[in-house]
Order: structure tokens, then C-alpha cells, then sequence
């Protein structure tokens, strides 16, 4: 999916995307089957943000099917000059297409990790049932946040430790906090934060509050709170 959207940010107007036949691939790991669920997904992605989703198109093939392959990139070719440059037949100037793009990117790995059940399994047709757009509007309207609470948490660095995108920010003594932009959405921290401390907070379709600044992040102790109440 990366790799996609890279190519529409670097201004390419269509991605063509070969993959074997369903159910011919000679790995047990099926990659065909996840290119076309990724495929789906991000057609859905791109309507979301006003782009032609015929844009991106996926071909099933095999290396003996040359006929299959030039007639198919042919018929693209002629597709994509047919929709024009990039944004520009969606009525889309290069700022805002930017930065649209920009926002899809830093929203990857939290697409990945919310839809990842549908993105492994082998999708049946009709495909442009398997991802709704309700789904995806839903998706982006309620991207979910994750924010350690600076009166709860106690730098026990158990989320530090865990979390797998290295997204947390730790200091002996200090408050940890979440770096938004490493974020990807997992939930790790918020499962492993320990029960009496709670510091972990899920938020649904608003952002985290800014961090405290450096100087504000020294923990306070709960027994020496309650030695001063």
C-alpha cells in the first residue's frame, strides 16, 4: 500500500499492479490475494479523498499469458490518458493533493492494523462489496489515538519496552509520551500498561492533547502524593 501511494506522490497518473492468478500462486502465502485486498482497499482510500480510483488497477496473469499482459497495459495506458494528469480531472491543485496524500501516508500502519483480518483473507466478489465506502469513510473519521496521561503515569517504562514502532518517548523519571507521527495505532501500550496505573488513554475521532513540555515531565511519585496529602 505504501509503495502505491508513493508513486501517486511522486505525480505518477495510474499504478498497474501483475500478480499470478488466484489460487495458482506457488507460495503457501498467497500474495496475490493480498495485492487484490490491498487493491480494493486503496480504491476505496482514493475515492475517500476525491481521486479517480481507475487509477489503480490490479491484473491477474500468468508469465505465459503475454497477450493477457499487453492488451491489459495497453487498455490502462489509454485509461489513464483518458482520465489526464493527476488531480487535475478531480479538480484537485497540487497543494491540496499533496497534502491529502500526506495525511493517507501517516495513516498506513493504522489502516493496516484496523483492517488487517480483511486484508489476509481471500476476498470474493463481488470485490467492490469487500471494502464499503461507509467503511472507509468511518475508518478515516474515527482514526483512534493513544495518549499517556501525564497524572497517571508513573515511568514504569513497560509501554517503552513493548511497543513495537519504538513510538514512545522515555527518560528516567520522566513522563513518557507517545510520539503521534511514529504512532502506529496498535493498541500495545494501551494493553500493557499496568492495571494500577491506567496512564493509557484510547481516543476515537479526536486528536491526543500536545505533550507537556520538557521541563513539566517529572513523575510524582503516588506514595510521596500520599505522604503530602
Amino acid at each position: 500500500m505504501s509503495f502505491v501511494l508513493r508513486a501517486f506522490q511522486k505525480g505518477i497518473d495510474g499504478v498497474f499492479i501483475g500478480a499470478c492468478h488466484l489460487n495458482e500462486c506457488n507460495y503457501i502465502a498467497h500474495g496475490n490475494y493480498h495485492a487484490l485486498n490491498m487493491v480494493l482497499l486503496f480504491k476505496r482510500i482514493m475515492e475517500h479523498i476525491g481521486l479517480n480510483p481507475d487509477r489503480l488497477r490490479i491484473q491477474f496473469m500468468s508469465g505465459a499469458e503475454a497477450n493477457i499482459f499487453v492488451d491489459s497495459t495497453n487498455d490502462f495506458v489509454k485509461t489513464i490518458k483518458k482520465i489526464g494528469p493527476l488531480g487535475v480531472s478531480e479538480g484537485l491543485d497540487q497543494d491540496t493533493l499533496a497534502a491529502r496524500l500526506a495525511d493517507v501516508g501517516k495513516l498506513i500502519p493504522y489502516i493496516k492494523v484496523t483492517m488487517r483480518d480483511k486484508l489476509a483473507a481471500r476476498a470474493e466478489g463481488p470485490y467492490d462489496a469487500v471494502f464499503t465506502k461507509e467503511e472507509v469513510d468511518k475508518l478515516f473519521a474515527e482514526v483512534i489515538a493513544y495518549w499517556i496521561d501525564p497524572e497517571k503515569c508513573q515511568a514504569c517504562t513497560t509501554c517503552f519496552r513493548r511497543c513495537p514502532a519504538e513510538a514512545i518517548i522515555s527518560a528516567k523519571g520522566q513522563i513518557h509520551i507517545i510520539d503521534q507521527d511514529k504512532c502506529i495505532k496498535c493498541g500495545t501500550c494501551f494493553e500493557v500498561c499496568p492495571p494500577k496505573f491506567r496512564a493509557v488513554t484510547k481516543l476515537v475521532g479526536v486528536p491526543a492533547p500536545p505533550p507537556l513540555p520538557e521541563d513539566q515531565r517529572g513523575v510524582v511519585r503516588k506514595a510521596k502524593e500520599k505522604e503530602v496529602a
